[in-house]
């Protein structure tokens, strides 16, 4: 069972693909890691009025947790049509279809499109993709351009990425199987 965390929707069971992972591929982020992410951005200032992307979205719990916790919007981005309707009925069951949009399509390829001129510049960028996501250094930077220059952008994976030279890490963390490092655009680059 899943579950919000913490903010107005605390506590509301969220709906999940049967089993861990579905056949696409979709991971839910524990309660525990999510709960860690989102103290350390609390802490940072970086939820409260944001203006959310939740990029490979999944069942949009990481976006929820987001909105539960004051932030101003979020869009969902996820390619799977099953993870969509996940992400439709989370977003029902915590009352948050106002306060959101959701975007079927491949995450990396709508970002490249610029369809996230409507919406930015991000302030929170949420990046969950499947473990064996191969395109962090396009990702990241194509990502550089659309975030505000206080942004903080959420990389989970299972292993370290490397940002590169755009971005400053603001911290960096494991817990089991994941690994969660923060970023922040590097404003100063020289």
């Amino acid at each position: 069972m899943m579950r919000v965390v913490a903010g107005t929707a605390r506590g509301r069971r969220l709906v999940t693909p049967d089993g861990r992972r579905s056949e696409s591929g979709v991971r839910p982020t524990t309660d525990r890691v999510r709960e860690s992410i989102f103290n350390a951005l609390h802490s940072r200032g970086a939820v409260v009025d944001a203006r959310v992307l939740d990029l490979f979205a999944g069942t949009g719990a990481l976006g929820l947790e987001a909105l539960s916790r004051g932030a101003a919007h979020a869009t969902f981005v996820e390619q799977d049509p099953t993870a969509v309707a996940l992400v439709e009925t989370n977003l029902e069951i915590c009352n948050f279809v106002e306060c959101s949009t959701v975007v079927c399509a491949d995450g990396p390829r709508w970002l490249d499109l610029g369809n996230s001129s409507v919406a930015g510049p991000w302030d929170l960028v949420l990046l969950d993709p499947p473990y064996d996501f191969k395109g962090w250094s396009e990702l990241l930077d194509l990502l550089v351009s659309l975030v505000a220059k206080d942004a903080m952008v959420v990389v989970e994976s299972d292993h370290e990425v490397d940002s590169g030279a755009q971005w400053h890490v603001d911290s960096h963390r494991r817990a089991a199987g994941t690994v969660v490092t923060m970023l922040r655009p590097d404003n100063d680059p020289g």
